[in-house]
């Protein structure tokens, strides 16, 4: 009988063996269940595949094909969950968003002789009749 892979098992695309190690190095427990790396790696996985599908769709937004970290950081930001999980990160070459204060955009002024109170049908015109 040929092995599987607890990844194609589980029906997963991340490394559910990578990920158990890494736990494993990393020690943050003394014990560990067998379905905590299963678990995990699909936490990241699905986290994965939600950034990237945002980050497709500014891609698409700016007419690119290519995601870069531009597109990453706006498709982060601009979701409000994501931008709480990673509040404290900085992603390299993503720039800010857009913004500007309200106070710095230019007021809206009305056009000259354009007045509200007036109907279009009753304007002042000088009569023939002297």
């Amino acid at each position: 009988m040929k092995q599987k892979s607890r990844s194609f098992r589980s029906g997963l695309a991340f490394p559910v063996g990578r990920v158990h190690r890494l736990l494993r190095k990393g020690h943050y427990a003394d014990r560990m269940g067998s379905g905590a790396p299963v678990y995990l790696a699909a936490v990241l996985e699905y986290l994965t595949a939600e950034i990237l599908e945002l980050a497709g769709n500014a891609a698409h937004d700016n007419k690119k094909s290519r995601i870069i970290p531009r597109h990453i950081q706006l498709a982060v930001r601009n979701d409000d969950e994501l931008n709480t999980l990673f509040n404290g990160v900085t992603i390299a070459q993503g720039g800010v968003l857009p913004h500007i204060e309200a106070s710095l955009l230019p007021k809206k002024t009305k056009v000259p002789g354009q007045n509200s109170n007036e109907s279009p049908s009753r304007k002042t015109s000088q009569s023939q009749d002297y």
